[in-house]
């Protein structure tokens, strides 16, 4: 006698769940079990949502931040916003934390990802040449690279940095060290070097 399972659409519901970066098999259950008790107009909701991300959402071809589809870029496009620098992050979601802090003003460029030679991803694979070509054309004084301050960060960092000399822009990296409210007792080698590299007068 075969075991009892749950009818295929769930399964597969499952398995689409469970494919989103930080569920697992259990969390995707939950989820799925917790829309079939909502109703169908749950999941009707959420299956439009699904669809309108799919036919409404695109990326700036300049940036790389999200835009709606035959819209202009919110961010290139502003009056307000810093010409001659350009910040460089990873992905379209660290452009929405750096605006939160309020403290830049620029332009951004999204990567789409940093190097990794262990995945396969290589300079070919992220938006390098887009940048080289925006810096001479948009008159960038200074780049900013706000990259993670891993192995790989700083492996995309040095590339970059390497890359853009010929152009003769500015290139400088994000201070790295003391988290706000924090003391020497939580901070790891690695922060306090950082730290006390980047020190700076008072």
């Amino acid at each position: 006698m075969p075991a009892l399972d749950y009818p295929a659409p769930i399964r597969e519901l499952i398995l689409q769940m469970k494919s989103l970066p930080g569920i697992g098999q259990r969390s995707a259950e939950r989820l799925v079990l917790w829309m079939m008790g909502r109703g169908h107009a749950r999941a009707a909701e959420l299956a439009r949502a699904l669809v309108q991300l799919e036919q409404r959402v695109g990326i700036c071809s300049e940036c790389g931040f999200f835009i709606e589809r035959d819209s202009a870029c919110g961010l290139c496009e502003s009056d307000k916003r810093q010409k001659t620098v350009l910040c460089v992050v990873e992905q379209a979601a660290d452009v929405l934390r750096l605006e939160r802090s309020g403290a830049f003003s620029g332009l951004y460029h999204v990567l789409g990802g940093r190097l990794s030679p262990l995945d396969n991803i290589t300079p070919s694979d992220l938006r390098i040449r887009e940048l080289a070509a925006r810096v001479p054309a948009l008159g960038v004084e200074e780049v900013i690279l706000a990259l993670s301050a891993d192995v790989e960060g700083e492996a995309t960092s040095n590339y970059l940095a390497d890359s853009l000399r010929p152009l003769g822009v500015k290139v400088t990296r994000l201070a790295q060290g003391m988290p706000a409210g924090g003391g020497l007792d939580h901070v790891d080698e690695m922060t306090l070097h950082h730290a006390l590299s980047g020190r700076r007068a008072m």
